[in-house]
């Protein structure tokens, strides 16, 4: 009998809704799971919380990381609950996903911003107090339901729209490559052709609406650009980068985290250099010169400056390339790799954006 790593496995949220005024459904939706619900929530968004769960249930401030002591805070607040909702970015939501799963619990993820793919998926990633990647943890399901309210990702800093579309844009690069080399998925399995299908609609509505999608958001204007950029950010790079598998990008970006300065850099943007530099290592499409010109169009990083690292040091870029080198990811490029390689290709990455943007007067 074949193994489960034979089959070809597709993963889903239970339900997606996207819209002006999504967020109002919440009460509602928890209330479906029971009568005990808690809710996770940023700083920011608490006053909305309170107001949309009125006396029902609980309603907790996340603490800022998703940490192994941060998910055990919420797990002890949390007992007793029906269900678990999460309303904020990608760090509360993977720690709401974790909490639910390990409490045998449904989750409700509430997205306030379109910074990543974590509202579909059914994977959190976890790092130390500190900001440090420790490890991904994988959950027995995806989300139960994901609101994704155009109205509020509209009211948040463009940045965090931007910041998705780089997340977004390894999507189907790493799918590729794991497609090449016969790779799992973060399903844990070989690929549909309905995951490779989706994981390029990925790419193709980030190239088409991403320039128009990060003016308008700059500006406040709600347009179809924006409108499919949110779903390409969220749902369509939910389900390509966990039914097609991760590869260089996500290597490079954890690579990175091990240096201090970029902590405050999220995480689409250090992937979207990720990936820069995984085509710097592969590259059977001949699009690297486009998806350079579009991050740098967007204002995605490109540089080591613009890593907030401009005085990198071999000996420290060594330690990223080692440090992403080691992530089993790069193992799923169709190419063969070392850590020297990996290092040559950072700092070439670098040295083409630097050109790029000369050319551009950026």
């Amino acid at each position: 009998m074949s193994e489960l790593k034979d089959m070809k496995i597709m993963m889903f949220p239970s339900k997606y809704i996207q819209g002006d005024g999504a967020i109002q459904f919440l009460p509602e939706v928890m209330a479906k799971f029971g009568d005990k619900p808690f809710v996770l929530a940023t700083k920011s968004m608490i006053p909305l919380a309170k107001t949309l769960m009125g006396n029902k249930g609980k309603v907790e401030q996340f603490g800022g990381e998703c940490s192994r002591n941060e998910i055990d805070r919420v797990k002890a607040l949390a007992q007793g609950s029906t269900a678990i909702a999460a309303i904020g970015g990608g760090k509360p939501i993977d720690t709401a996903k974790v909490v639910a799963d390990e409490m045998g619990i449904p989750v409700v993820v509430a997205a306030t911003i379109a910074a990543t793919d974590a509202p579909t998926s059914g994977c959190a990633v976890v790092y130390t107090d500190e900001g440090v990647y420790v490890e991904v943890l994988y959950q027995k399901h995806n989300p139960d339901v994901v609101l994704i309210d155009t109205d509020i990702i509209l009211k948040a800093p463009a940045r965090f729209l931007i910041s998705g579309m780089g997340d977004a844009l390894a999507t189907f690069f790493e799918a590729n490559s794991c497609e090449k080399t016969g790779s799992l998925s973060e399903a844990f399995a070989l690929r549909t052709q309905t995951a490779m299908a989706l994981s390029k609609l990925c790419l193709d509505m980030l190239l088409k609406y991403g320039r128009q999608a990060a003016k308008d958001a700059q500006a406040g204007i709600k347009s179809e650009a924006v409108e499919a950029v949110i779903e390409a950010n969220t749902l369509l790079s939910g389900i390509g980068f966990e039914s097609g598998g991760l590869g260089s990008a996500h290597s490079v970006h954890n690579g990175l985290t091990v240096l201090p300065a970029t902590h405050h850099l999220y995480h689409g943007e250090k992937v979207a250099f990720g990936t820069l530099v995984g085509l710097e290592l592969y590259d059977d499409l001949g699009i690297k010169d486009e998806v350079y010109d579009f991050c740098i169009d967007v204002g995605l990083p490109v540089t080591f400056e613009e890593l907030h690292i401009p005085n990198v040091t071999d000996a420290e870029l060594k330690e990223v390339a080692e440090s992403a080198y080691k992530f089993n990811f790069m193992s799923h490029e169709p190419v063969e790799l070392s850590t020297d390689i990996v290092f040559e290709a950072i700092k070439k990455t670098d040295k083409v954006g630097r050109e790029k943007k000369a050319a551009k007067g950026k």
